[in-house]
């Protein structure tokens, strides 16, 4: 892999919209109409991911290996949270994240998340090698 400049204490903020699909009730986690559990964490990985994927070589990406996550607090269907990820180490391919998740300003969520770099074509021939 060529060397990527990855520095620590780079961060992205962005909101999302709490759909019904999102409900723990619609996920399975759960029987209310609240964030689930799964839904913040995908929300958590996909800010992590897209906050590096810009700084990668073309042709890598990155995949999660590790969660590590606190729900503090419920959020309703129908409002928005907002999700902060930060890169706070970088090891070789392993990049390690710190979270959070807010709703009207009150923190709902927060922990740390894994994900190594990998080149996309090598980890799908990797895959497709182990179905047969």
């Amino acid at each position: 892999m060529t060397e990527v400049d990855l520095k620590t204490g780079i961060r992205k903020k962005a909101q999302f919209m709490i759909r019904e699909e999102h409900s723990a009730k619609s996920v399975g986690s759960g029987d209310v109409k609240v964030l689930s559990t799964p839904s913040m964490i995908a929300f958590m990985e996909a800010m992590s991911r897209d906050l590096v994927q810009p700084y990668l070589p073309e042709g890598y990406t990155t995949v999660g290996t590790r969660v590590d996550v606190r729900h503090l607090s419920p959020a309703p269907v129908g409002h928005e949270i907002i999700v902060i990820s930060e890169l706070t180490a970088v090891e070789g391919r392993k990049l390690i994240f710190k979270v959070e998740a807010f709703w009207k300003g009150n923190k709902i969520g927060e922990g740390k998340h894994e994900r190594y770099i990998v080149n996309l074509e090598r980890f799908l021939d990797k895959v497709r090698g182990s179905i047969t």
